[in-house]
């Protein structure tokens, strides 16, 4: 089974961080996609302490030792959607 990216807007460069898409000037999420889709030229990819949704939280694995730049087995990312 091959892996890939879906169409969908939170892969598309068109997405701006407030949920809008540049091209059709509307709000979307996640499940959206279009067929003026363009993929990001590249997703980033770096997890650490700085972007995780546990950072200074009660579910913080390990709350005395977190600092950014450091990494642990109980990363979220901040973008997380359940």
């Amino acid at each position: 089974m091959a892996i890939r990216l879906g169409n969908s807007c939170s892969n598309c460069d068109n997405l701006t961080a407030s949920n809008e898409c540049k091209l059709h000037g509307v709000h979307v999420t996640a499940g959206y996609t279009c067929d003026s889709f363009e993929m990001k030229a590249a997703l980033k990819n770096d997890p650490n302490c700085a972007n995780c949704a546990r950072f200074h939280g009660p579910t913080c694995a390990n709350p005395q030792k977190a600092a950014p730049e450091m990494l642990c087995s109980h990363w979220a990312p901040n973008n997380n959607m359940a």
